[in-house]
């Protein structure tokens, strides 16, 4: 009888340990990156949660602004995604101050890279996507895990709860050397696809587009339930 409830109790923690949630889906997010012809863009829901069964705020962009052609996304824990955001802006302005020039997208990344492998044994519960222009035009997308493990490419690449419907959406709609305001619109499409799969992103959404000319931001309305 001794043994019969060991067996029960043990059960019980595996079954209350494969529900447990995980901390990079507690306040939510989505995340996309994909480039264009001679640009590109990057694009987050506008929802932020609090354990999973309540939203905070609707209107909660994961974009943040780095330099007129650089911006870094964030999914995962909004505590660490707020120090994280805080920490590289402030290694960005001092190699500017020092080398008295921005950082170009590759060279930005490899910051970051470094900076979430260097607390690797306490990591950042974030998940950075990051998208660029270099000083020739080039596109240049990232993104990467809790310990800084590149995965750069030259299409698409997502991060959030629901990747799987986010991965799914860009993989039907993308094209090659799409133009600003085609790219604009499959990204859209790609994220309100993705996000209305998943209740714990969404809520609407914000897009920038980054071109050679200069860059525009534009937010979408989305499902409020």
């Amino acid at each position: 009888r001794g043994v019969a409830l060991a067996r029960s109790r043990a059960r019980s923690r595996r079954a209350s340990t494969s529900r447990a949630m995980s901390i990079m889906s507690y306040n939510g997010a989505a995340v996309i990156a994909m480039t264009g012809k001679d640009c590109v863009a990057i694009a987050s829901d506008l929802r932020l949660g609090i354990n999973q069964n309540q939203t905070t705020a609707v209107d909660y962009s994961k974009l943040h602004k780095i330099h007129d052609k650089l911006y870094l996304g964030l999914t995962g824990l909004i505590s660490d995604q707020l120090t994280f955001i805080q920490k590289m802006r402030f290694k960005h302005e001092m190699y500017e101050l020092r080398e008295n020039r921005v950082m170009s997208p590759k060279v930005f990344g490899a910051v970051v890279s470094a900076a979430l492998y260097e607390k690797r044994f306490s990591p950042y519960y974030t998940e950075p996507v990051i998208a660029g222009l270099d000083k020739d035009g080039k596109p240049y997308i990232t993104s990467m895990d809790l310990i800084g493990a590149d995965a750069s490419t030259d299409d698409f690449v997502v991060a959030g709860d629901n990747v799987e419907s986010l991965l799914g959406g860009c993989e039907t709609f993308y094209r090659a050397n799409l133009e600003p305001e085609e790219l604009f619109t499959v990204i859209s499409n790609c994220l309100m696809s993705g996000v209305n799969r998943d209740c714990l992103s969404g809520w609407g959404g914000v897009v920038t587009v980054i071109h050679k000319d200069g860059s525009f931001t534009r937010t979408l309305k989305g499902r409020m339930d």
